[in-house]
């Protein structure tokens, strides 16, 4: 029989936060998939619990509205229920670049439409925690891939740490996209070299907030200084993200298009 030569549609899900996120998930997921001929979903999933961290409970709730593959960041260690599952599960990342010997895999392999496809999960160190170096740890994973299709989420603060992995990585993966500031960047490009690239996905999650946390406790804590423990804020929500086609022949990217919805509610 011939070969699909349709492209391969993969969308990206910004950082999901507390319930509020998961449930614009299961209210606007389906229909993405649908309207966009999705054939892969991978969603940022370390606040998806309670506004940070993930547990056993709330992994299998994203996994059953259709997301793929699991990715996190630096709050996926807030919950130490998760570490087991870390451990055991391959559709569940921690970032790459921590020491070798803490729980979880940095990348894992699952086919897409019938091919192997590599998803890799690296944390920033600009303004973070002071781990291996992200650029050196992609070049290792790199090393040991025969495929074609590479997926990278880079959780990291600097827009400018960003930006020059995506320089670092084009023509090398499929897509390197951007989470952990909750913000959707407006800078989706396209690299010379074929890679889909932005600097950030977004936020899945309560609209009227300071990057989901309640506003009132976020002022107090910058009015103050004092440590307060933030609460995830209610609402209408959102669902921010990025749809990109895949040369499935070569596995570098045809297009990157942001997408984003938000409830009419007030």
């Amino acid at each position: 029989m011939p070969s699909d030569t349709r492209p391969v549609r993969v969308l990206f899900i910004g950082d999901i936060i507390g319930r509020p996120g998961r449930n614009a998930l299961k209210a606007w997921l389906p229909t993405w998939k649908s309207t966009h001929a999705i054939d892969f979903v991978v969603a940022n999933g370390e606040n998806a619990a309670g506004g940070m961290g993930l547990t056993t409970k709330v992994y299998h709730e994203l996994l059953n509205t259709g997301i793929d593959i699991i990715t996190s960041g630096n709050h996926i260690w807030s919950k130490k229920e998760i570490y087991p599952l870390l451990k055991s599960s391959d559709r569940l990342l921690r970032p790459a670049n921590y020491p070798e010997n803490v729980p979880g895999r940095g990348w894992t392999l699952h086919p897409i439409r019938g091919q192997k496809a590599l998803i890799i999960n690296l944390e920033g160190r600009v303004f973070m925690k002071s781990l291996e170096c992200p650029f050196k740890t992609v070049d290792t994973i790199l090393e040991g891939f025969d495929g074609k299709i590479v997926l990278v989420d880079f959780h990291a603060e600097a827009t400018s740490e960003k930006i020059a992995l995506g320089w670092y990585l084009d023509g090398r993966v499929t897509a390197v996209v951007g989470t952990h500031t909750h913000v959707q960047t407006s800078d989706e490009i396209l690299l010379p070299q074929k890679t889909a690239y932005i600097t950030d996905l977004g936020m899945t999650g309560p609209v009227n907030s300071v990057i989901g946390m309640k506003k009132d406790v976020v002022l107090r804590r910058f009015l103050t200084q004092i440590p307060t423990k933030f609460e995830v804020a209610t609402g209408k929500t959102i669902i921010s993200g990025a749809v990109v086609q895949v040369n499935p022949d070569t596995g570098r990217a045809i297009s990157i298009e942001r997408v984003q919805a938000q409830e009419s509610r007030s």
